[in-house]
């Protein structure tokens, strides 16, 4: 395969992009390529190795996508630009194939206001696991020994005596200190 355009042209001076667009002139207006084939097609015309290839690739995918020159037709078919009109691309994109079927909403749609409907949601009726708490439930996990023996010893606390607070304490008011050490 040789491309007149490139007539005097060193191959290695030659970007992937501008392969990319001789190609797919040479294959024809309208006939697009898959990025696999097109990749081919660049491969074997610069004689590039698979490993040098291989790190070419991301960069030339985005050069695919940025070029202005390319246009992406849905299930990884390229083309040119030039070969659409602008009112014909919508048409040529594949969104979805026609064959395959389209999902449908299965879910039944229930107005949960209406009364006489079976499947309205009863507002009015409390959740049953609500019934399942009690006060006595939120104190499940507290040791119920350890409560008792505390509020015993609480009973038992004399307020004059083991408090370890001495009952003849001065209360300093600091607004009326003077600058005297006797406080200090």
């Amino acid at each position: 395969m040789e491309f007149k355009e490139f007539d005097g042209i060193s191959k290695e001076e030659l970007s992937l992009i501008e392969v990319a667009k001789a190609v797919l002139k040479a294959n024809g207006t309208g006939n697009v390529m898959t990025f696999a084939e097109l990749k081919d097609k660049i491969q074997e015309y610069l004689g590039l190795s698979d490993d040098v290839l291989l790190r070419a690739l991301p960069q030339f995918y985005t050069d695919l996508n940025i070029d202005g020159s390319f246009i992406s037709l849905g299930e990884n078919r390229w083309g040119l630009r030039e070969w659409y009109p602008v009112d014909a691309i919508d048409e040529e994109v594949s969104h979805v194939e026609e064959d395959t079927p389209r999902r449908t909403n299965t879910k039944k749609k229930v107005n949960v206001f209406m009364d006489n409907d079976e499947n309205a949601i009863d507002y009015s009726n409390d959740d049953p696991e609500d019934n399942d708490l009690s006060t006595d439930s939120l104190y499940e996990d507290s040791d119920d020994d350890s409560i008792s023996e505390y509020s015993k010893d609480l009973a038992n606390i004399d307020d004059n005596k083991d408090t370890g607070i001495e009952e003849d304490l001065t209360v300093i008011d600091h607004d009326h200190l003077d600058n005297s050490e006797d406080y200090l």
